[in-house]
């Protein structure tokens, strides 16, 4: 069997050679396709896979369409956004991400950017501490159980929103539930958003929300831009001198809101969260392991379809 590592962002090396250890270990061959430009490449290469790991490329109907042996691909990541669900589901393949391999990359660039909002983007004024202040954490996934965990070591109050969550496992984490979004806007300082880009999600928070902030407050987005209303949440900042919003997501609007919002907005500019050494080698070698218990003995634990 084979299984191919198609990534227009390369792993580091030392990943490559995590997978190829896997892969090989397993009696199957590797093949790879790193920084390709033209989505004919990936087309030409996928058509005797039986495996693919893939970082942020995109498979959709037409990928699946030429990878006539393939049965299951993994996106070393959690989203998996980028992958054609249905298709993938009507061409026998099954789709799998790799949870909380790159959540404790994720959640520390968020108190990067924090502190930085707290900080005015380091523009030389007086800004404030965290120490005493209310943190929302929207979605209390791996994601977020480790901003909760760095946010209690900066001596932060911890709130959390997610229905899929039991209370009581967020109360073992010394964290509060809330029960309603209006809610967790409303009472924190800080929000940080680590939900989905779902047809229920996406444009989910906008201006009603974002104005319900606390005098001060600051937005923090590492999920996915699609969640945001992103005229509603201009308005908001318009209407909002006090407010700030930094995101690893640059918005569509990303240009005008930096020349109307100067010293309020901040975006990274590419998605960075999962953009550490560790987190680069953790996912690559858990997508590795998930495509060969697969393809060996049909453990599909982490199927997303």
């Amino acid at each position: 069997m084979k299984v191919l590592v198609a990534t227009e962002k390369p792993f580091a090396a030392v990943a490559v050679e995590g997978i190829r250890q896997v892969v090989e270990t397993a009696g199957y061959e590797l093949k790879l396709l790193e920084k390709y430009t033209d989505k004919a490449d990936l087309l030409a290469v996928v058509s005797d896979v039986d495996g693919l790991i893939i970082r942020s490329d995109k498979v959709d109907a037409e990928v699946l369409d030429a990878a006539k042996n393939l049965k299951v691909v993994v996106r070393a990541g959690a989203g998996y956004d980028n992958i054609d669900l249905a298709a993938a589901t009507s061409h026998g393949v099954v789709a799998e991400n790799t949870p909380g391999q790159n959540s404790n990359a994720v959640a520390e660039l968020v108190f990067g950017m924090t502190i930085m909002a707290a900080r005015n983007m380091y523009a030389g004024t007086s800004g404030f501490e965290l120490k005493g202040k209310h943190i929302g954490i929207q979605a209390f996934g791996q994601v977020g159980r480790n901003v909760a965990r760095i946010a209690k070591g900066f001596g932060m109050e911890v709130r959390a929103l997610d229905p899929f969550c039991p209370d009581s496992a967020m109360a073992d984490a010394g964290v509060t539930p809330v029960h309603n979004v209006e809610e967790l806007y409303a009472d924190n300082l800080f929000v940080s958003i680590h939900i989905p880009a779902t047809k229920d999600t996406i444009g989910s928070i906008g201006y009603d929300l974002i104005t319900r902030m606390p005098k001060g407050g600051v937005l923090i987005n590492t999920a996915r831009k699609e969640v945001i209303d992103e005229t509603g949440l201009a308005k908001a900042l318009e209407d909002r001198t006090d407010l700030k919003y930094v995101a690893d997501v640059k918005p569509g609007n990303a240009e005008e809101l930096e020349q109307r919002f100067a010293g309020r907005v901040f975006f990274t500019p590419k998605k960075m969260g999962a953009q550490t050494a560790e987190a680069n080698i953790n996912a690559g070698i858990a997508a590795a392991n998930q495509v060969v218990a697969f393809l060996r003995d049909g453990v599909d634990r982490f199927r997303v379809n």
